[in-house]
């Protein structure tokens, strides 16, 4: 899958069959978990018993399966030229930085006065920007790859370096200036850069060299027709079986407690909502094209649930309700923003075209 200038006919019929009926491949994931974690009893604590950074070990192979074709297909030489596109980099930085964290908090605190443990938990949701799944919504998009592959580097060192420190503004700070509650949040700066580095870090080198040994061994035409082609369905598979394993660890929490669920759903999508939608917009006001557009507005509106869920666990526990809320995230996020991916695919003749057309990949390819 790559950018590629707006196409006409319905959005569907331009879709692979996996993305086409990829939200029934998710709800049957999400499913599959719950049903998992009912049938096998004590699943989930197995599951739970070797952890990366906080997270399951094999939701961790799963992420790390799920991103790396993806960056696989990045054209790095390209890179220099997202880089130096200010129009993209200071908004994304603003909307991502500045604007995201403030409208969690204000979600959290309108929607949920009552329950500081879940508040709290969507407040750290807001903080964790996306590093993982975004990499997925922004290709099935028709994104642009290469500037997904800088705002989410960008991302990461931005979180590396300010994730303490926003959290302690937005939970203890400006509560106090408030008048409002306030909360602790103890979290290292080192278990933040690691949870970037593996997650990030690892598949990111393993994309780069792919790409450099393919393309100096096999040459760029057989890289981009015959191993992508091949790869990039992973992608996908390491999506599902991600959701099918948390899920399965998180099932009893989720299904326990339907309303408490509820009540936290619906931050969030307002949430996801006003980040994409606003951030659409804002791509369109600056002059962006669609490409760059859909990716700004893609990692503004993801979130990265793996580091909340694990700095929620490692604060408050793993049965806190801040625990529930990062749990609770992806069920709300996956089938929200691939809605979303719908919804970007069908707004692309309302945007100008790009001013370069990277290369198209060939015929019955798989999208993700």
């Amino acid at each position: 899958m790559t950018a590629e200038a707006p196409q006409t006919g319905p959005v569907a019929a331009r879709l692979s069959f996996l993305d086409r009926f990829l939200a029934a491949w998710v709800l049957i994931a999400m499913a599959a978990g719950l049903g998992l974690e009912r049938l096998i009893p004590g699943l989930g604590d197995a599951l739970a018993e070797v952890t990366v950074t906080g997270v399951s070990l094999p939701i961790a192979l799963g992420l790390l399966v799920m991103m790396y074709p993806v960056l696989a297909k990045v054209r790095y030489d390209r890179l220099d030229t997202v880089t130096r596109d200010r129009r993209l980099l200071i908004p994304s930085l603003a909307v991502n930085w500045i604007a995201g964290p403030a409208v969690m908090f204000a979600l959290a605190w309108l929607f949920l006065p009552d329950l500081p443990q879940y508040r709290t938990g969507l407040i750290i949701v807001g903080l964790a920007r996306c590093i993982a799944m975004v990499i997925i919504w922004n290709d099935l998009a028709c994104g642009h790859r290469e500037a997904a592959a800088v705002l989410v580097a960008l991302n990461s060192v931005f979180q590396v370096i300010a994730f303490s420190a926003l959290g302690w503004f937005y939970l203890s700070v400006l509560p106090g200036w408030l008048g409002l509650e306030q909360t602790g949040l103890d979290i290292s700066v080192w278990e933040i850069a690691r949870s970037v580095l593996i997650f990030l870090g690892i598949p990111l080198a393993a994309g780069f060299l792919t790409r450099h040994l393919g393309e100096k061994t096999k040459g760029r035409a057989w890289y981009e027709t015959t191993l992508i082609p091949r790869i990039g369905p992973f992608a996908l598979y390491g999506l599902l079986f991600t959701i099918v394993l948390l899920f399965a660890l998180q099932g009893d929490a989720i299904t326990s407690r339907p309303v408490d669920v509820a009540r936290i759903a619906l931050p969030l999508l307002v949430y996801f909502a006003v980040m994409w939608a606003g951030s659409m917009a804002l791509g369109r006001a600056v002059g962006l094209d669609y490409p760059r557009a859909a990716t700004l507005a893609f990692t503004a509106a993801g979130n990265n649930f793996e580091l909340a869920i694990a700095v929620a666990v490692a604060t408050f526990g793993a049965s806190s309700g801040q625990a529930l809320a990062g749990v609770a995230g992806p069920l709300i996020e996956v089938p929200v923003l691939i809605g979303l991916v719908h919804v970007a695919l069908a707004a692309r003749r309302f945007f100008p075209a790009p001013a370069v057309q990277p290369a198209t990949a060939p015929e019955g390819s798989a999208r993700v």
